[in-house]
């Protein structure tokens, strides 16, 4: 998100040097004349600090990149728990995500810029040659037109932006002709006929070999796409169109937004998530800054700083209003409907919206981005990572984390725009925890689960495109880099575009369209920058007074969202709703009020379709109660050293992990490997964690038989080969119908993906050893005693590439390297008292219902310090709560007419009805 514009120097692909565009000066100025305004409010890094963090993350890219290189390439991205390529078609599929993958070599190109930001000059040359000569754009492959333009068509022309500039320069890519582009132009025809559609909205997937509806080309059936996959092409098309002269390009891509704003909602100005590509209804009518639209906010900003077209800025004003106004609730930013925007859509957020304060920060509206900034890092230092989805009180909804980038862009341009290293501070706890939990022997591993910190054999190529060039550029001081990072535009998978392309081969008319479709109140846009006194007071801890009140927002704050609807609700004059959790079917009252929602106002009816989505969604919550949790195998010998944790499925007989301490044994296979009978090898398994094959008797049966032989645990794997975690919902091991009191060991399920990671390790190692737990454990708990490389409990990866060490003077034990953790600040011993609110996994809130993890009264008993905690939370809701009854039925006594104010056609409630009905039940089809 560069934004300073300047052309470049003569050559064949490079126009001569064109005058800045006023847009792209204008902001650049924005953030450049607000850096260093902070760097009084908090203790400034140190340069040596900066250089050692901007070199860790250099070793963190090399540790990726090289082992997608050693052991992926040619395939489109790494597996790095089983250390081998994804190749479509050889993998179970995991549906959508899949639909990235084109056998294009994916993660080589979406990787070519980040080498040159990363000064990998000889590296990013040699890359060039292995994408010219080995990959092919002719596959028969059915691709996301929305992925492949943004990560492989975005990635030729990053890599073509930067080999023109480094040709320019002298010293590398002498040989370079264009070849980059020339594919780029290749691909870019093979996505044009998915624009063949009435609306001009594209189909959302496209084969690369024989196009739309054709019938091998297995596509071109649908007919809904997301908002963001069809609004999300103007940078990369316009700037093919720029390049090349072929106007077509930008063309088809400007008729794609030029409809979607069209469609926009004009009484809330705000955009659905999906949309039909041939009528343009609104298929999902709740709308956001998350999953499904967040892009298409995004690149009406970016295609008025690239292409110096005001109609996009007018758009963009007009639909940032609509969010502040309705979707902002600061910190939150929730989901609303967009025919009636002052009603939630949904009780919990998306880690995609993670960022909008890196976007918030290009408009110049900080204070809205710090707090919605800081609310997420709090989430983070609970969790460790972002999770995917996570409530209004912040628990986990959705416990994946795919090592998305969005907050790490964020902290990026917060600290370009403020200077305050407050953010460096941030960075540094994104590495820390990128090496501690997500970094395994072969690159680093997606979260399966960020409670248990489990693994999944994921590592997407946006993580190398966009990840470690936001956290370098985080640290690197202008000299650093070897070229002018403000002379680009990052795309919204941070490929760099230069700004020169605003003055280049113009022959796109640019009609302003927008003032057809509404009336622009001038006044809310802003056509220079701000003043930065205006954004920025005299106060250098201002940006510390904003995030401040925020620091127990996660741990402390009763759900804001509800606050607020109660709040609204009292100051109107109305009664408190009824919510869903509070219902009774024997209360009369809650009968009337029942009856009431149906017909007898629109607050009425209002309060019944939020009464509805909260019975959808508690009883969607009390189905995930009745499962029991995901737990955690974790490898803890040589060499995984604890890094490689499995997602393992509980058993509903046995210790309870959660409740009883971890189990830690070597593994052994048990004869008959099946279980289903008296062990005859009870003394390879004697004290040992048992490896037991699914089927042909019960679960209990084979946890009986492993215990009499002398085990201690059991692992039960699939005999359903190529099951894995990553496409299977979690199993959990039911009992025999009998007592099984009987059964003292714990007992865990994997499938046979996760399985086959500990039955190759025994092949290759002989001797492994695991624990079995309820979430991944800490590295220097686990390892005390051990004589290990120091990197490994440090979570310092600059040693890991040496050779491992051979005597007691190269290696150190556990305890030897905790007791100087203090010094390097990487290994976390806090007291009890911190730990509520520390970046561990333990940290999770004590009820945790969304996530289908509820905490027995025994575990609240065991922690008094967490429980105390919890109690006062409640205890203050509740007092709000009284407080707020008191207050509504004061209220009522004074205007007992408040219930019929408003009255509203019962045909056009019923119909206001039956479409919300029609959108949660959407909704809840989606999130299934």
């Amino acid at each position: 998100m560069s934004e300073a514009g300047g052309g470049r120097g003569s050559g064949s692909s490079v126009p001569q040097r064109a005058p800045w565009s006023l847009v792209a000066a204008t902001a650049a100025l924005c953030l450049v004349s607000a850096t260093s305004v902070w760097t009084a409010g908090a203790a400034p890094m140190s340069r040596e600090e900066k250089q050692k963090l901007g070199n860790q993350v250099l070793e963190m890219f090399d540790h990726a990149y090289g082992n997608y290189m050693e052991h992926a390439y040619p395939a489109d991205e790494l597996m790095p728990l089983t250390c081998r390529g994804r190749v479509r078609g050889q993998e179970p599929s995991r549906g959508d995500v899949d639909d990235a993958l084109g056998k294009f070599s994916l993660t080589l190109i979406d990787s070519l810029d980040t080498l040159v930001v990363l000064n990998k000059t000889k590296e990013f040359e040699d890359a060039v040659r292995k994408v010219l000569r080995d990959v092919n754009l002719d596959n028969d492959v059915v691709v996301s037109v929305f992925e492949t333009n943004i990560r492989v068509l975005g990635g030729l022309l990053g890599g073509h932006s930067l080999a023109i500039m480094l040709k320019e320069k002298g010293e590398y890519m002498q040989w370079y002709s264009d070849e980059l582009l020339q594919m780029a132009k290749q691909l870019g025809y093979k996505l044009l006929p998915a624009f063949n559609t009435t609306s001009g909205l594209p189909y959302p997937r496209i084969n690369l070999k024989f196009g739309i509806r054709k019938p091998e080309a297995r596509t071109g059936t649908e007919t809904d796409t997301c908002t963001a996959c069809a609004g999300t092409l103007i940078l990369e098309f316009a700037a093919l169109s720029r390049f090349t002269g072929a106007t077509i390009f930008e063309e088809y891509a400007r008729k794609a937004l030029d409809f979607l704003w069209e469609k926009r909602q004009r009484s809330s100005n705000l955009v659905g998530v999906t949309i039909n590509i041939h009528t343009g209804d609104w298929v999902r009518k709740d709308s956001g800054v998350g999953a499904g639209i967040d892009s298409y906010y995004e690149y009406l900003l970016k295609a008025y700083v690239l292409l110096g077209d005001d109609s996009f800025l007018e758009r963009f004003n007009t639909h940032y209003d609509a969010i502040m106004r309705y979707i902002s609730q600061p910190p939150l930013l929730l989901d609303v409907h967009i025919h009636k925007p002052m009603l939630n859509a949904r009780t919990w957020m998306d880690a995609l919206l993670a960022f909008f304060p890196g976007l918030q920060v290009l408009k110049g509206d900080i204070r809205p981005a710090i707090e919605t900034h800081e609310m997420l890092y709090q989430v983070i230092k609970k969790h460790n990572f972002l999770p995917e989805a996570f409530t209004t009180d912040f628990r986990v909804h959705w416990a994946q984390h795919p090592l998305r980038p969005e907050f790490a862009e964020s902290t990026y341009f917060l600290y370009k725009a403020t200077g305050d290293p407050y953010y460096l501070e941030v960075g540094k706890t994104l590495i820390e925890n990128l090496n501690k939990y997500a970094r395994v022997p072969c690159g680093f591993a997606a979260m399966k689960d960020v409670r248990t910190g489990s693994h999944e054999d994921r590592m997407d190529s946006f993580f190398l495109a966009e990840m470690f060039k936001y956290l370098y550029l985080l640290f690197a001081d202008k000299e650093d880099i070897i070229f002018d990072i403000e002379d680009y535009i990052f795309t919204t998978e941070a490929h760099l575009l230069p700004l020169w392309l605003s003055t280049t081969n113009q022959r796109v008319s640019k009609k302003n369209t927008t003032s057809e479709y509404t009336e622009l109140d001038d006044s809310n846009f802003d056509w220079t920058c701000p003043n930065t006194q205006i954004l920025f007071p005299n106060d250098p801890l201002y940006a510390q007074s904003i995030r401040e009140p925020l620091k127990n927002v996660v741990d402390k704050s009763c759900p804001r969202g509800i606050i607020r609807v109660r709040e609204e609700s009292l100051r109107s004059g109305a009664k408190p709703p009824l919510r869903a959790r509070d219902f009774m079917a024997t209360n009369p009252e809650h009968l009337e009020i029942l009856k009431k929602m149906g017909a007898a106002s629109s607050i009425d009816a209002e309060d019944g379709l939020r009464f509805m989505q909260e019975m959808i969604e508690l009883s969607s919550q009390q189905q995930k109660e009745q499962q029991l949790p995901p737990r955690a195998v974790q490898i803890i010998s040589h060499p995984f050293f604890g890094r490689v944790v499995l997602t393992a499925g509980p058993a509903q007989f046995g210790p309870d992990l959660s409740k009883h301490k971890e189990t830690r044994g070597f593994v052994a296979s048990s004869k008959p490997y099946n279980g289903c009978s008296e062990l005859t090898n009870p003394e390879a398994v004697m004290g040992k964690i048992a490896l037991i094959q699914r089927g042909q008797c019960m679960f209990a049966e084979k946890a009986r038989n492993i215990q009499n032989a002398g085990a201690i645990g059991g692992i039960v794997i699939d005999d359903n080969e190529g099951s894995s975690s990553d496409t299977a919902p979690l199993f959990q091991m039911a009992g025999d119908g009998k007592d099984t009191d009987d059964i003292k060991i714990p007992m865990l399920f994997l499938f046979s993906k996760e399985g086959s990671i500990i039955l190759d390790a025994i092949r290759e190692y002989e001797e492994v050893e695991v624990l079995l737990s309820d979430k991944a454990k800490d590295r220097a708990a686990i390892l005390k005693g051990k004589m290990i490389p120091s990197y490994i409990i440090n979570s310092n990866p600059e040693m890991e590439n040496e050779e491992q060490p051979s005597s007691e003077n190269d290696s150190q034990s556990a305890e030897q390297i905790a007791s100087r953790s203090q010094e390097i600040d990487l290994v976390d011993q806090e007291s009890p008292e911190e730990s509520s609110v520390n970046s561990h996994p333990e940290s999770l809130s004590p009820v945790d219902t969304d996530s289908a993890a509820s905490v027995s009264s025994s575990e609240q008993d065991s922690n008094p310090t967490e429980n105390h905690e919890t109690t006062s939370l409640d205890g203050e809701c509740t007092d709000l709560d009284n407080q707020l009854q008191e207050q509504s039925e004061t209220e009522e006594d004074s205007n007992p007419n408040v219930w019929g104010k408003k009255v509203q056609p019962i045909d056009s409630i019923l119909a206001d009805w039956n479409e919300d009905i029609e959108a949660f039940e959407m909704m809840d089809k989606d999130e299934l």
